[in-house]
């Protein structure tokens, strides 16, 4: 894992919907960045302390930009939602794995999103339409929205197929994802995956049905983003080499885990 603390600068900031916010962020951090990977942000007031994690959505390698797309959750991100651009920033990355790019080459994949789990899709999705495999990819982005406020689809538009699934039946099919899956008659050979513990066990249920391998990444509370702490720990069914129990550290580990490794 390369890793670095920097002090980066905002290149620029906009409100996509109640509460969810879309920033890029100038730094040289975005020549490795891979998707899936996140970043720990650090708040400037003293009340808080501890950085906050936060995936990666996209990529300019060329501009040496990379973009943020978060949920004011608390004090931390509120502040992150008042910067503006051409001020200062600090950050640490690029932290964490990213997504296997290489298990999809020839195959039919489902980009799975679920609520703030939606933006780091984006990023997968332009890397596999950038991937140069020689093999083509069917690629499918199913995502998950509470209501019509459907931030970054035509986006996603932009780069693949889309379905949507809402869960008051607004906008698609109304449900989860798998309900889009089911009601589209959807197939993959492989699926990638973000969001919510619930739609994350549900993914890996039916991975397990279906035969095909899901690589999903996990959302945890995290205090150091190294791997240091242990503080961001899920159960595994191998014995980590680090603490010699059946335990990984998300931020190091992970974020991004096959399904089948994980118990959750």
């Amino acid at each position: 894992m390369n890793k670095k603390k920097e002090t980066a600068v905002v290149s620029g900031q906009r409100q996509l919907a109640e509460g969810i916010y879309d920033m890029w962020i100038k730094t040289d951090l975005a020549a490795a960045a891979k998707p899936g990977q996140f970043l720990m942000v650090y708040p400037r007031g003293a009340a808080t302390l501890l950085p906050r994690p936060i995936s990666i959505c996209e990529v300019r390698r060329d501009e040496n930009r990379l973009r943020i797309v978060y949920r004011v959750a608390g004090k931390g991100t509120a502040e992150f939602a008042s910067y503006r651009e051409g001020e200062s920033i600090s950050v640490m990355g690029t932290l964490g794995n990213g997504f296997p790019l290489e298990e999809a080459a020839g195959k039919r994949v489902f980009l799975m999103g679920g609520g703030i789990g939606i933006p780091p899709m984006l990023g997968l999705a332009q890397a596999l339409a950038e991937s140069g495999q020689a093999a083509p990819i069917s690629v499918h982005a199913v995502l998950g929205y509470r209501d019509s406020v459907l931030f970054l689809k035509e986006e996603f538009e932009r780069r693949t197929n889309v379905v949507v699934a809402t869960e008051d039946g607004s906008v698609g099919t109304k449900g989860n994802i798998m309900d889009a899956v089911r009601e589209n008659a959807l197939t993959a050979d492989v699926i990638y995956a973000c969001g919510p513990m619930p739609m994350l066990r549900a993914v890996k249920q039916y991975a397990s049905e279906a035969d095909i391998p899901a690589y999903i990444s996990l959302e945890e509370r995290m205090a150091c983003g190294v791997g240091a702490c242990l503080g961001c720990v899920c159960k595994t069914k191998q014995v980590d080499a680090h603490s010699h129990v059946k335990n990984a550290r998300v931020c190091t580990e992970g974020p991004v885990f096959l399904a089948e490794d994980v118990e959750i």
